[in-house]
């Protein structure tokens, strides 16, 4: 067995542990782990990003809602649901549109906003705690362009 693992080494020169995707996985599930254990709500990952992104743009379709925070139209009904039964947003008919949904925050979820966001810097300052100043600013530029 040893000689087919030296075969595999020297052959292809491949590590997973120097894979962009392996490497990749195991940073979002570090990141998963500090917000479940930091986030003061109840919430999603998926939950929290349509809240932030709501309170970010205002009032919008519930389409556009799916498109700010990357998710498509089934995700983003369900996330919405999920929501409104929590009593975080409302939606209502578009006044310009009748086949448009208006998504909004409820007074609880706007009420909400101020401490999910002091949370999400605390997630991200966790999350990013084993690098410099400036390797921070770089991860964060480079994600940025692959996203």
């Amino acid at each position: 067995m040893p000689d087919a693992v030296d075969h595999i080494r020297k052959k292809h020169q491949y590590r997973l542990g120097k894979q962009v995707g392996y490497l990749l996985r195991l940073a979002s599930q570090r990141h998963a782990v500090i917000f479940q254990k930091t986030i003061s709500e109840a919430l999603t990952p998926t939950q929290f990003s349509t809240l932030i992104r709501i309170a970010e743009h205002g009032d919008t379709s519930q389409n556009h809602l799916g498109r700010l925070a990357a998710m498509d139209v089934a995700t983003v009904k369900g996330v919405v649901d999920r929501l409104k039964s929590k009593g975080l947003v409302v939606s209502s008919p578009d006044p310009n549109d009748k086949r448009r949904t208006i998504i909004s925050l409820s007074e609880q979820g706007a009420e909400m906003i101020d401490k999910l966001v002091q949370d999400g810097k605390q997630i991200s300052a966790e999350t990013l705690a084993p690098l410099t100043k400036a390797e921070q600013k770089t991860l964060l530029e480079l994600l940025q362009k692959l996203s």
